[in-house]
């Protein structure tokens, strides 16, 4: 594998006249298939929920830790730091190394015995794959130009949705097919569900060889600002975990000033005394909820304290940037909802409609795979135009993602007819999935070309840490509360809609100005352009 070149005068050129060779939309195809595999792994926990429940002893609420808080707080603590390795270091090897690791946890998971071991694979799962969209996001925009990004960066989030729906119906067809190959003594004492976690596993070790071919395009030249990254990425890597991963956060805190340190410990407390108070409120059974969402937040509050000492620019551009946080916090508020509907649907439709998981992954999974499928890349192609035509076109799309789906999700989880639900649900995504595209090209938009895998590791603190920690665990915590009813669950989760609509009402009238100001706003922080 060759490092990239030197960017030269062509190069540069090529890339502000935004030339798109065979080659990039290769590369894509390819990555597509990562997150499409990226999301079978992550996703196959929700088909196999039930089973899983009974044979471990799980309540709905620790469901919904295993699939969302367990796997969410590391996958955003680890993808800080990895975002900034994929700013200085070489890409397709670390998209390559991450994938080998998650798909190898992912097998490992079939070996559980208790819901501890499974958290601790789902943990491992989530290290894993912090690695993906960071270096992805990175890659595609520099095989992209701008005016085809959000239509890039679509496709390949439908792999987000082609996973999930896979996840269904490959989940499904292995459970049964094992359960009645082996009613009685299994190959290892193993049960369907712990099979299918091992078959869905083991064929991502094979593609991490086949992402180590692709090509590394030279950073920033398709936007006419070259750069390549830093002498010592690993060095950078290490000092960046050393100021993520608690405790040596008090280290890093150290070393900034004593006024650092205090203020980080007096930031610790604070977090402390909210997760006892939370853990009272809600029940001692919600503690290791709460204790993993703090050690989260504490672990972004130390990253991005140590970011404004170390990295001024990409601080400012990033943590003060009203546009930036708010299209990063309003999409959060659609991922709330999209994650605790995309997982408990199954869950829910096998309870309420008696639904064999074969069937569950022909009706629920594939119709949801080709839903997302046609949301995302539709929502792309139209966050394209309306952004060529209007300033903050493409936060509208978001918007209409947030608000579209109240009325089928409502209706899918009110109804008594199977058929009724599968249909409800099906629009419910297709609306939903329209939102990413143009949400994750706008957070691009907003920082510098050596920025870009920080941006979209921030930007996926969001959907991980607000979507996907509290979205699925508030859906299966309301559920267990009130007798296991997870329409109730689901529904709750609607919450989100009026905080997501004020953030984004807010990044409609901030983005165009951050948007034209960028270079300068970058300068004024100490950049050199």
């Amino acid at each position: 594998m060759t490092e990239p070149a030197t960017p030269t005068l062509d190069s540069t050129e090529n890339g502000q006249q935004g030339e798109v060779s065979a080659y990039s939309w290769y590369a894509l195809g390819v990555l597509v298939l990562v997150y499409v595999l990226n999301f079978v792994d992550r996703q196959i926990l929700s088909i196999l929920a039930n089973d899983i429940k009974k044979d471990l002893a799980l309540s709905d609420a620790d469901l919904g830790f295993l699939y969302g808080t367990a796997f969410a707080v590391f996958y955003s603590l680890f993808g800080i730091s990895l975002g900034r390795l994929a700013d200085n270091w070489h890409r397709v090897r670390l998209m390559s190394a991450g994938l080998a690791l998650w798909s190898a946890m992912t097998a490992i998971s079939g070996f559980s015995r208790s819901g501890t071991q499974l958290a601790l694979a789902r943990i491992g799962v989530g290290v894993g794959e912090a690695t993906a969209s960071p270096a992805a996001y990175s890659l595609i925009s520099d095989y992209f130009p701008q005016r085809l990004r959000a239509t890039a960066l679509a496709i390949y989030s439908s792999g987000l949705y082609l996973g999930g729906g896979l996840s269904l119906l490959l989940g499904g067809l292995i459970v049964e097919h094992w359960n009645a190959a082996y009613p009685d003594a299994a190959p290892l004492g193993l049960a369907g569900w712990q099979a299918a976690f091992m078959v869905v596993g083991l064929p991502g070790l094979l593609l991490a060889i086949w992402v180590s071919f692709l090509r590394e395009p030279v950073r920033g030249a398709i936007d006419g600002l070259p750069s390549l990254g830093s002498a010592k990425p690993f060095r950078d890597f290490l000092a960046d975990l050393a100021n993520v991963v608690p405790p040596f956060t008090l280290v890093g805190a150290a070393r900034r000033g004593a006024a650092a340190l205090a203020i980080n410990i007096a930031v610790a407390a604070t977090i402390a005394a909210l997760v006892l108070g939370l853990t009272y409120i809600l029940g001692k059974s919600t503690l290791q909820q709460w204790a993993f969402v703090g050690v989260g937040v504490y672990a972004v509050f130390s990253w991005a304290s140590s970011l404004r000492a170390s990295d001024l620019p990409t601080f400012r551009l990033i943590w003060c940037s009203p546009a930036f946080l708010c299209t990063t916090l309003g999409y959060g508020m659609v991922a709330f909802t999209a994650y605790a509907t995309s997982y408990w649907a199954a869950p829910y439709a096998e309870r309420a409609f008696d639904i064999g998981k074969g069937e569950l992954g022909w009706f629920v999974g594939a119709p949801g795979a080709v839903a997302g499928f046609i949301g995302v890349i539709s929502g792309g192609r139209v966050a394209d135009y309306l952004h060529c035509r209007l300033p903050a076109g493409r936060i509208y799309v978001t918007l209409f993602g947030l608000l579209a789906p109240i009325v089928p999700l409502v209706a899918a989880y009110s109804t008594d007819h199977f058929a009724t639900f599968a249909m409800c649900s099906f629009v419910a995504q297709v609306l939903s999935s329209s939102a990413l595209g143009g949400a994750a090209a706008t957070s691009q938009s907003l920082v510098l070309p050596r920025m870009r895998g920080t941006a979209t590791a921030t930007f996926f603190l969001a959907t991980t840490l607000v979507g996907l920690a509290l979205g699925p665990f508030m859906a299966g915590y309301v559920s267990a509360v009130n007798d296991s009813n997870l329409a109730i669950g689901v529904l709750a989760t609607l919450v989100s809609v009026p905080i997501g609509l004020t953030f984004l009402v807010i990044a409609i009238r901030c983005v165009p100005r951050a948007q034209t100001g960028l270079e300068a706003r970058a300068k004024a922080a100490g950049e050199c352009i």
